[in-house]
């Protein structure tokens, strides 16, 4: 059961008091953060020596006692262990001050010290705030992977506690996640095979934050000011931070700088190995770095599934499962880039229909921008613009959707040597990567996938920096 708000409060000052130095209670607590993971609160406090700030982490609404067996991330009184663990390695992280208890009422969840800083990704690779600081950003996150990476599992007590994860089983976990989706995409069939027959050998078993990458820490112009979110660390191969940091989904458009849109691989590699000693080979971290995509392009499509099974349907799901392509064509880039041909639109103009559909679309889509988008603010605010971006897709579908499935239909029967419909041959070839009998150098087979997805991101997003790269040779 949640507490109330007046309990709440209540239950938070009597914490406060007896756990922190000179607390003479709590002035106020404002809920920052949505909660569909956890819940965050900026504290304020009265002190012996005037009001000053903390945070608190907590389960939405306090959540429930879980039996440790059940669980699927540590939970939050290890991510505040995992804290801990890290501020000791010299990892910057803000101090925690209690770990909720049973007794305390308020579930699962830890005060800490509060930082200020920048968090959001776009701006740490954009900003001319920080135009100083990316020039050896990347060569710190190397260091301060490292000194993660080099926590000692056993002397604090944490191998206990945190679950072991291989990359064949996050490769198999991801892959067979997708195939319960029941949908036909070659290209993440592809990707698969292609981590499956490249799994690293024997790789070192060390902590693994698992979620490392640019607007999971905060910076200041002087450097990383706390590494956050560590609540799916486990115990694993640590170059999975490495390529997740580079993953182009959290470049924020600067492709050109691969480490987290504002730093070079050679600077993160000499980061991490100026600290653990350990060589970093670059071909492992490009397992992982396709991996990253890998795994995204199927949680994509898992957001619109959930779209059509509930119980959340928000314009929001569908939205984000089209983004499934841009990661689709972030591991072309990766694994089979080269020339591709682009379908030329057809004139959707041509339709004698008054009005015909791109402008009914387009009317919608224009009354959510200019009328719903200028009357509201937050959540409502946010969903309009999504919505308002669906229908742009839909009016590129219009003018590529058809060239685009002719063409892809006609590269397939050349493909398998056979006839049947687009989705009979989408599903024979996906089955043929999925069983072996369909080798990944066949001939026309690089060719025809990136063809294929080149021409959807166009129709999903020709903005996404991963298209451009695709189309710029």
């Amino acid at each position: 059961m949640g507490v109330e708000r007046g309990e709440f409060e209540d239950k938070l000052d009597a914490i406060l008091k007896r756990t922190l130095d000179g607390c003479r209670g709590l002035v106020s607590a404002e809920r920052l953060s949505g909660g569909a993971s956890q819940e965050t609160y900026r504290l304020t406090i009265a002190t012996d020596d005037g009001e000053r700030l903390a945070c608190m982490r907590r389960a939405p609404g306090g959540g429930m006692e879980i039996p440790d067996d059940d669980r699927i991330n540590p939970g939050l009184a290890v991510e505040a262990e995992l804290m801990r663990a890290a501020r000791a390695a010299g990892v910057p992280e803000p101090e925690v001050y209690h770990v909720l208890e049973p007794g305390d009422g308020l579930g699962e969840g830890f005060v800490m010290e509060w930082l200020e800083g920048e968090a959001l990704g776009a701006r740490i690779a954009r900003s001319p705030d920080f135009e100083d600081l990316r020039g050896r950003l990347a060569f710190e996150c190397g260091q301060q992977l490292a000194r993660i990476h080099g926590i000692d599992l056993d002397g604090t007590g944490l191998r206990d506690k945190l679950q072991v994860a291989t990359p064949e089983h996050f490769v198999r976990q991801t892959w067979e996640r997708y195939q319960l989706l029941e949908t036909p995409q070659p290209m993440i069939d592809y990707a698969g095979r292609w981590l499956m027959d490249h799994l690293p050998e024997n790789p070192r078993q060390t902590l693994v934050h698992n979620d490392f990458r640019n607007g999971n820490f905060m910076v200041d112009r002087n450097g990383i000011v706390a590494v956050l979110d560590w609540e799916i660390a486990h115990i694993g191969d640590p170059m999975r931070d490495l390529g997740w940091i580079c993953t182009n989904s959290w470049r924020f458009g600067v492709t050109e700088k691969p480490v987290g849109g504002f730093g070079e691989y050679e600077d993160l590699f000499r980061g991490y190995e100026s600290v653990s000693g350990e060589p970093v080979n670059p071909d492992h971290v490009k397992f992982w770095e396709v991996f990253g995509s890998f795994w995204w392009a199927v949680g994509c499509l898992g957001m619109a599934e959930h779209y059509r099974t509930g119980p959340d349907q928000t314009v929001e799901r569908p939205a984000i499962g089209r983004r499934s392509s841009e990661c689709q064509v972030d591991c072309v880039n990766l694994l089979i880039p080269g020339p591709v041909t682009l379908i030329e639109p057809a004139d959707v103009t041509a339709d004698d229909d008054m009005p015909r559909i791109d402008e009914l679309v387009t009317s919608v889509r224009d009354f959510l921008r200019e009328d719903v988008m200028g009357a509201t603010q937050g959540r409502t605010n946010f969903l309009a613009r999504v919505a308002g971006n669906s229908l742009d897709i839909v009016l590129r579908q219009l003018a590529l959707g058809e060239g685009a499935r002719a063409a892809e239909h006609a590269r397939l029967r050349d493909l398998l040597g056979s006839d049947g419909s687009l989705s009979e041959l989408r599903w024979q070839l996906t089955r043929a990567l999925r069983d072996g009998t369909m080798a990944l150098d066949a001939p026309g087979l690089a060719e025809h996938l990136r063809a294929t997805v080149v021409n959807q991101i166009a129709i999903d997003q020709p903005k996404y920096s991963g298209f451009r790269t695709a189309t710029s040779g």
